[in-house]
């Protein structure tokens, strides 16, 4: 299931993401403020377990989310702001990274790096700023799920029509929270209005 954030707040960071003028660190502050406020939405029905802490008054119990159940994965170098933001949120919490590249002529997503930590029994958050035909992130859940993860959570910022109705097609099973669905993709396969390369824009590599 797809959830598109409504929040004006949302819009108005996901379009300064578009602006030409938009330098990298500012980017890459919006992305890791866009991975919290995703991170927010997808997790406001978790459960808490309630844990014995020593506050101003003594020892109380309070009811934490269990950070340790959590693995974050992105997929380089895009998703490296979004990881970076979560991981601060939960310190407890594993990460996992998958490297892919699109092949330009096929535009299919080729992993050739695989660093996950052990899935089973966790649930895994994927952060990835966009979602153009689909091919990447599907290709990530797939590996994911041979690893027996308790469910799968994708956090995305920008993503296509096309490329969402694949997601839903092969991992109905999939929630994913993003904040913008943006209106196509193009004859290149690029998200459009969208907003550039997003790895290239966080780290300031030259075309």
């Amino acid at each position: 299931m797809i959830h598109e954030l409504s929040n004006p707040v949302v819009k108005t960071l996901v379009n300064h993401l578009r602006e030409s003028k938009t330098d990298a660190l500012r980017f890459r502050h919006i992305v890791q403020e866009l991975a919290r406020l995703l991170v927010y939405e997808a997790l406001k029905a978790e459960t808490v377990e309630e844990q014995m802490i020593t506050t101003w008054q003594g020892k109380a119990s309070f009811g934490f989310i269990k950070e340790e159940d959590l693995l974050f994965v992105t997929i380089l170098r895009a998703g490296l702001p979004m990881i970076e933001s979560v991981t601060a949120l939960f310190p407890k919490a594993s990460s996992g990274f998958l490297a892919m590249k699109r092949d330009e002529k096929t535009h299919q997503a080729i992993l050739y790096y695989d660093r996950i930590p052990k899935c089973k029994g966790k649930t895994v958050i994927i952060v990835d700023p966009m979602v153009a035909t689909g091919g990447s992130l599907c290709d990530a859940i797939a590996v994911i799920k041979s690893k027996s993860p308790k469910k799968i959570i994708s956090l995305n910022i920008i993503g296509s029509p096309e490329g969402l109705a694949v997601l839903e097609q092969k991992h109905q099973d999939v929630e994913l929270y993003i904040a913008q669905v943006d209106e196509n993709l193009n004859e290149q396969m690029f998200i459009m209005p969208g907003l550039g390369d997003a790895g290239d824009r966080a780290y300031n590599t030259p075309e």
